[in-house]
């Protein structure tokens, strides 16, 4: 048994832990191997649809900061002004509208509520 003093947020806690041997740290190794895998393959999923539909208008709506789509705001045909709402994106739990960054139509929305998106990725596209 090794004794530890530990101090979160200013608090000091006395710790005792057993070490059980090598079964104990081979066992949490596996599962930490296995999500390391599957956000690789989500990302690749998700930017193909934006790189695909990215062309439909000549300017791009895009995120400034990753996070995950929360609401989509405005639809494709919709005229909107420089700085109205086009996506709302959910960062950190703070809601974050992406705006129109001129006059316009939108062109295309590519993506979806739910999908996880990258700082810099087209969202959508507008004329």
């Amino acid at each position: 048994m090794k004794n530890y003093t530990i101090t979160v947020n200013g608090v000091a806690y006395d710790v005792t832990v057993e070490e059980t041997g090598s079964a104990a740290v081979s066992a949490p190794a596996a599962p930490k191997a296995a999500p390391k895998a599957a956000p690789k393959a989500a990302p690749k999923a998700a930017a193909a649809p934006k790189a695909a539909a990215g062309g439909a208008g000549s300017i791009k709506v895009e995120a400034g900061t990753a996070g995950k789509v929360f609401k989509i705001e405005a639809s494709v045909g919709q005229t909107l002004k420089a700085g109205d709402p086009v996506i709302i994106v959910e960062a950190m739990k703070m809601e974050i509208p992406i705006v129109a960054p001129k006059d316009g139509t939108v062109a295309s929305i590519d993506c979806a509520v739910g999908d996880s998106i990258d700082a810099g990725a087209v969202l959508a596209t507008m004329n």
